[in-house]
């Protein structure tokens, strides 16, 4: 059974049919799934969604994109969601230095707090990093993040970025990217990686994998995630299924 450790069931694009399809989720060998908040409405209803279905769980945070608009106010409230029973981390909190959506001061001050919120909560912490991996590492370090405190959702680092997150003791969570074609780098990170420091996920709707490439994407598809982390490392499907989702639920304390 699979665990999709980071998708977005809040999003407008499973507005149409989105109880008939995590109702059909069990029914496709998905047995767990954790939904990540952007922002305080989006933590909200995560925490909804996850009153809602016994199989999800909710992380709440602020994305880099929506920085700029949390509040003293705003955080107070995401640490109040933080104590909620299925509540299982802070995120996803990070850099994103591509489209900018919040000034990239902002963004490095609300990283760092929302990982300080992470240890006050006592929860891990999901990131997101685009285009900003020098700065992200640099926050990383200074916050002095310790074993098991976070993840890197979605990670398509290098090999030699790898290694240094996982030496400061971070998970890396594989997404749809790893089956595109000429995917070079993500392969060769995930031939280098122990597979006992890897998730799998979707971050559905976005990045589907190959062959439904284009298509929404839904946590049946992490299926397919396996299946290539399965061909690099040489491992039985099953193995690797099985393996990602015990790392992620001890990283995410859910019995």
């Amino acid at each position: 059974m699979l665990f999709d450790t980071h998708a977005h069931y809040d999003d407008e694009r499973f507005d149409e049919d989105r109880d008939e399809l995590l109702s059909s989720m069990p029914e496709k060998g998905v047995e767990l799934i954790v939904n990540a908040g952007s922002d305080l409405a989006s933590s909200k209803k995560s925490v909804e969604l996850a009153e809602k279905y016994p199989f999800i769980y909710a992380a709440v945070g602020f994305h880099p994109h929506e920085a700029k608009d949390m509040t003293a106010e705003a955080e107070a409230e995401i640490l109040t969601l933080a104590k909620h029973e299925k509540v299982v981390a802070i995120g996803e909190i990070g850099l994103d230095y591509h489209y900018d959506l919040s000034p990239r001061e902002v963004q490095r001050e609300v990283f760092a707090r929302q990982i300080a919120m992470a240890k006050q909560a006592g929860l891990p912490f999901v990131v997101h990093e685009r285009e900003a991996c020098k700065d992200c590492l640099d926050i990383l370090k200074a916050e002095g993040v310790g074993e098991r405190a976070g993840v890197m959702h979605c990670f398509s680092g290098s090999r030699e970025t790898a290694k240094i997150m996982l030496d400061m003791g971070m998970y890396l969570s594989v997404g749809g990217p790893v089956t595109f074609k000429n995917n070079v780098k993500t392969v060769d990170m995930v031939a280098y990686a122990p597979i006992e420091r890897l998730f799998i996920e979707t971050d559905s709707p976005y990045l589907t994998p190959v062959p439904h490439r284009g298509k929404r994407n839904d946590s049946s598809y992490v299926r397919f995630v396996a299946e290539k982390i399965a061909e690099i490392k040489g491992m039985d499907v099953e193995e690797v299924v099985e393996i990602t989702k015990n790392n992620a639920k001890q990283f995410f304390k859910i019995q």
